[in-house]
């Protein structure tokens, strides 16, 4: 009998959604064949079995959230006779099903709730908790909410000894009061209030918010919350570039990438240039440890708009690839992205995001930083305009940038000297791209 435990999936993925099964409980099941589809939140991926057999068991229905180390199937293999016990047992080591498996709410709590040191200080975390398979099992056994636990480990990842230690009534060492563990509930005059009864004013449909979706709304409150937002807004006279852009595509017409150009690569080659002069950009802010993390490789990102929720997939060392290259690779990922095909690892590392509504509408937007970046450039409509131009009237094609940066890394003439390059570096792209 084997049990197979979810693999892990990649960097920072903690649990995955079960979206298929590939067969059903007393069929047979070949080696390598596939097995389930999981999502998570940054990817969907199959997973084949690894072991030939009947399968006994399954890890839960179509939907259910299953961790990472969880046995998501019992498979009968021959190592060791199957018994009528064991297919009918509950799959070990898994958790009941709920909509958060990372917030268990246990039926009989043995341990203080909150810690008297956490709840003076009002920690409590917001988002799914860092932590193994094991530590949320013991967790469940002390009755301990594992956002309520300081973590002491990378990330604040929590172990056994914060749990012990936070059942025995203490802190964790590296628990501040200024880390990003503080909830709203700890700001004041916050309340939230509970939503109207919509039901009782007309027909109502209900439906879990689960991984992509889950996701993103996660990343973006922990944003809005943790990052004081400024926003710079800029128009750029792209007119020789639009110019130079149309050549190259009625040139290259007969290739797909060349076709495709669009005016994203040349932004995501203008900003990793603008990166390199204004560092702060490329940084992240560690609120725990108090320091500036300053990168020095440049992997930026896009937001793609697909039929699963927002994906942001990452074009990696742009300062490294030329602009056909980059272009190559937006057309690449993006549409992997809409395919559900990327690789958890195409998705991951960035250090800067561009967003671009302007081929779907809007003049202008002021984006959300995709934390833990510390900026983001918008991209509105490129469209023709009437300007005055040296003391004449003149139609030009003008794109509106706004830059929305992290007040606790940099300031306002910061980013104005950023956006300022910027537009420099895109107004003039013969000059620029002579230079590379």
């Amino acid at each position: 009998m084997f049990k197979f435990k979810l693999p892990d999936l990649g960097e920072g993925i903690h649990e995955g959604e079960i979206l298929k099964w590939y067969v059903q409980e007393g069929e047979a099941i070949a080696e390598d064949a596939p097995l389930v589809d999981v999502e998570t939140d940054k990817a969907a991926v199959t997973i084949p079995s690894p072991k030939a057999g009947k399968v006994v068991r399954l890890g839960g229905p179509v939907g259910d959230t299953i961790e990472v180390g969880a046995i998501i199937a019992v498979i009968d293999d021959g190592t060791e006779e199957a018994t009528q016990a064991e297919a009918s047992a509950p799959v070990p080591d898994q958790a009941p099903p709920s909509p958060e498996p990372e917030d268990p709410v246990p039926a009989t709590p043995t341990a203080p709730a909150v810690a008297p040191a956490a709840a003076e200080a009002g920690l409590v975390r917001v988002g799914p908790v860092p932590a193994a398979p094991a530590v949320r099992r013991r967790a469940r056994e002390l009755g301990i909410d594992l956002h309520q636990v300081p973590g002491s480990g990378p990330a604040g990842r929590v172990s056994n000894e914060d749990l012990e230690r936070f059942a025995a009534g203490g802190a964790s060492p590296a628990a501040t009061p200024a880390g990003p563990a503080i909830s709203p509930a700890g700001i004041p005059f916050f309340q939230l209030d509970p939503l109207p009864d919509f039901a009782s004013q007309g027909p109502v449909e209900r439906e879990p918010v689960r991984s992509i979706r889950r996701k993103v709304a996660r990343k973006m409150v922990t944003s809005m919350v943790v990052v004081p937002h400024v926003a710079l807004m800029d128009d750029v006279d792209v007119t020789d570039l639009e110019e130079f852009r149309q050549q190259r595509k009625a040139a290259s017409a007969a290739d797909e990438a060349g076709a495709r150009l669009s005016l994203l690569p040349f932004v995501v080659k203008a900003v990793t240039e603008c990166l390199v002069e204004f560092p702060m950009f490329n940084a992240s802010l560690d609120p725990q440890r108090e320091e500036i993390i300053t990168k020095h490789f440049y992997n930026i990102g896009f937001a793609a708009d697909t039929p699963r929720g927002l994906l942001v997939p990452v074009v990696h060392d742009a300062d490294s690839k030329s602009i056909a290259e980059i272009s190559a690779e937006i057309t690449r990922l993006a549409l992997g992205a809409r395919a559900g095909t990327l690789a958890p690892a195409e998705m991951q590392g960035g250090t800067f995001t561009i967003t671009n509504v302007g081929p779907i509408a809007g003049t202008r937007l002021i984006p959300t930083i995709n934390y833990p970046e510390v900026a983001i450039i918008g991209m509105g409509r490129a469209e023709q305009k009437v300007v005055v131009r040296d003391g004449e009237i003149a139609i030009r094609t003008i794109l509106p940038l706004t830059l929305t940066f992290d007040h606790r890394i940099a300031d306002g003439a910061d980013a104005a000297r950023f956006i300022r390059r910027l537009g420099e570096l895109l107004s003039s792209p013969l000059t620029w791209l002579l230079e590379r």
